[in-house]
């Protein structure tokens, strides 16, 4: 093999590498090329997920503003019991003394 026909093998087989890499290139493109109905549902999609993110915030939001309610509402609760207990706590007292004052007064009769 003389060196034209060396030249002329050597460029024969690099255009027939460079034509299948590029067919490959052509089938690979084809067989993953995205379809305007794909990128119309993957909008669909991308629009449902925006709303889910939304409506799970305000759902968030007013967890925390039930949350803030209840808390608010039990310290009331508390506050009023502790009232009552020591409304309670000092009926008793006064009645205890009561109690005594009339012994007393029985016993001194």
């Amino acid at each position: 093999m003389n060196r034209t026909e060396f030249i002329f093998a050597t460029a024969i087989i690099l255009f027939v590498a460079f034509t299948i890499g590029w067919f490959a290139s052509w089938l690979i493109h084809r067989f993953t090329r995205v379809t305007k109905a794909d990128m119309g549902e993957l909008d669909k999609m991308a629009q449902q997920l925006h709303d889910a993110e939304e409506t799970r915030d305000q759902a968030i939001t007013y967890a925390q503003q039930r949350e803030a309610e209840m808390t608010n509402q039990l310290q009331q609760t508390e506050a009023e019991l502790k009232a009552a207990m020591d409304g309670l706590r000092e009926a008793r007292h006064e009645a205890e003394e009561l109690r005594s004052y009339i012994e007393r007064v029985n016993t001194a009769s």
